[in-house]
């Protein structure tokens, strides 16, 4: 435990008899599941040593268990899915049955941001070492697949020598800081945050101190509200203080996955150079006070609920910060999400292009003609958002880079399908994924784009390959969680069990919300285009005018308009 830990404030004492949760800062040190062991046994960062010295050479063949399924983690490696494996066969096999003698490889990019060079690095990787693959995902990162561990030190030199790392983007440890990507630039930011991301990434990533955390601990940090702050762990959102000016409200404690809970407002107000030390405090804190026993419970989301804000906040202050946080207003947040897509004007007065790929799929050769686009209309500069789109920053003029990007399929002027759908890795290479995403994802896009052109629809759909609800599926208007449901004759097939009406970033008069469930309410992948086109027709008919959201109808509509 770090030294940072005080008595000033009395931990909160188990009952008598209750069971462990292997919290540090109460003297339990005995690791309580196969995760703890491996942890305890050895700092995951130092992998990276065999993975150069000893793996690159023996190959698959030579990984030890505990580094192949738990520590290259650590360094943004996983497993890939042997193809093949279908998907009602996810639960039943082992590991080393599931896992294929490939990796996805998970690239870094705090906030988004990336230059030309670097654009070019990682599709120099994608192209000599991950059969030209690339995706975009919903954290700002970029994913490779088809990765041979032979290969790891030779795509490491070539990250990190354009500043890129693959340190930590998985594992119990800190990931990625997800940022606005239009810090800096926006006309309407009154502080930039960026200076306190990397300032956390730098006092952060890599740090022996923080590589064991209870799980994963995501963050995001921006001024404007394009960043889906309450699902993150911790959350630094712009907020104006009425004595002190602009800085940063708190908020704790969000994730989804199987038991969603939205972050906590700490009721905080927090200067920009203070930034990184309340954000170390609440990473220590968790550490610290992280439940251990259980993988399901050891997200920081179950230690504040139930600890409450007001415990949360007094153990931050006294014990890890040593002074008290000035209280602070809410922030002013828009009615929908803000994915910066289109042609937008920047504060310098040259513009800023924001162009969808369909559902963050892309390739090695695209980006390298992105990195091309980028240095001849702006000055090289590329942000990733947490929608799976791209911007390029710093244009002089927008329409020759419109059209430079369609001709490498980035649409800046999308269909809304093509700009509201976002989908998961899924079976294609993912081990815990049920079903299908990308490729159904796309298919389902170009399919409403033909069945409902020109229709006044403006409807996020979130395709998740299992559970885990990496795309976000709880908060989308249409959600849909992959599933094994019956077929036309009884037969298990691929399908959804749909959530409807979620939403997030919500203005003040409505409240970011979980999508409805309706018992039973399931769609097959094969009827998924009919049931979201009659869906949304239904909305169309239905809403009491056009100011009315999909996620308001829905709260009111009928059970049978929703099936």
């Amino acid at each position: 435990m770090s030294e940072s830990v005080t008595t000033s404030v009395p931990p909160p004492a188990r009952s008598p008899g209750a069971r462990s949760e292997g919290q540090w800062a109460l003297g339990e040190r005995a690791p309580l599941n196969a995760n703890e062991e491996f942890k305890q046994r050895e700092d995951p960062l130092r992998v990276r040593e065999r993975i150069e010295t000893v793996y690159s050479r023996t190959g698959f063949a030579g990984i030890d268990p505990d580094d192949l399924r738990g520590r290259f983690r650590w360094w943004g490696l996983y497993t890939q899915r042997k193809p093949g494996i279908d998907g009602g066969r996810t639960a039943v096999l082992a590991p080393e049955e599931l896992e294929d003698e490939y990796f996805m490889l998970r690239v870094r990019v705090d906030g988004g941001r990336l230059d030309a060079a670097q654009l070019r690095a990682v599709a120099d990787v994608s192209m000599r070492f991950a059969r030209n693959t690339a995706d975009i995902t919903d954290r700002q990162n970029i994913q490779l697949h088809w990765v041979r561990i032979e290969d790891v030190p030779a795509i490491w030199r070539r990250l990190e020598s354009v500043g890129l790392s693959t340190t930590e983007a998985c594992g119990d440890c800190p990931r990625v800081v997800m940022g606005s990507p239009v810090a800096g630039v926006a006309a309407t930011e009154l502080l930039d945050a960026t200076p306190a991301v990397q300032e956390i990434v730098d006092r952060s990533v890599g740090d022996p101190s923080l590589s064991n955390l209870p799980r994963k601990f995501k963050s995001a940090v921006a001024w404007l509200p394009d960043v889906p702050y309450e699902v993150n762990d911790i959350a630094f959102l712009g907020a104006v203080h009425p004595e002190h000016g602009p800085g940063f409200g708190v908020w704790v404690g969000g994730g989804l996955s199987a038991q969603p809970m939205l972050a906590k407002s700490l009721g905080v107000w927090v200067p920009l150079a203070e930034v990184p030390d309340v954000w170390l405090g609440v990473a220590r804190l968790f550490r610290d006070y992280g439940y251990r026993r259980l993988r399901n419970r050891a997200r920081l989301k179950f230690l504040v609920a139930d600890w409450g804000v007001d415990r949360f906040r007094e153990v931050l202050e006294k014990e890890y910060l040593h002074r008290p946080l000035h209280d602070g207003p809410p922030p002013q947040l828009p009615e929908r999400p803000v994915d910066h897509v289109g042609v937008h004007p920047q504060r310098d007065g040259r513009w800023y292009v924001g162009a969808a790929p369909v559902v963050g799929r892309i390739s090695g050769t695209r980006l390298a003609a992105l990195a091309d686009a980028a240095e001849e209309h702006g000055s090289g500069r590329v942000r990733l958002t947490p929608y799976q789109k791209l911007l390029v920053l710093d244009v002089a003029d927008p329409e020759p880079l419109v059209g430079a990007l369609r001709e490498i399929r980035l649409e800046a002027d999308p269909s809304s399908w093509r700009r509201g759908t976002m989908a998961c890795t899924g079976i294609e290479y993912c081990k815990l994924a049920i079903v299908e995403t990308k490729e159904r994802a796309a298919a389902l896009v170009a399919e409403l784009e033909r069945r409902l052109a020109g229709q006044p629809l403006d409807l996020a759909v979130n395709v998740n390959g299992c559970p885990n609800s990496c795309a976000r599926t709880q908060v989308a208007d249409i959600g849909l969680k992959g599933q094994l449901v019956p077929g036309p004759d009884g037969t298990p097939v691929e399908g959804f069990q749909v959530h409807l009406g979620g939403g997030l970033t919500l203005a003040e008069d409505q409240d970011s919300v979980f999508g409805r469930k309706l018992r039973g309410l399931k769609t097959t992948a094969a009827d998924l285009p009919d049931y979201v086109e009659r869906l949304s027709r239904r909305y169309l008919e239905g809403r009491r005018d056009e100011a009315e959201t999909f996620g308001r109808w829905v709260a009111r509509a009928a059970d049978d308009d929703l099936r």
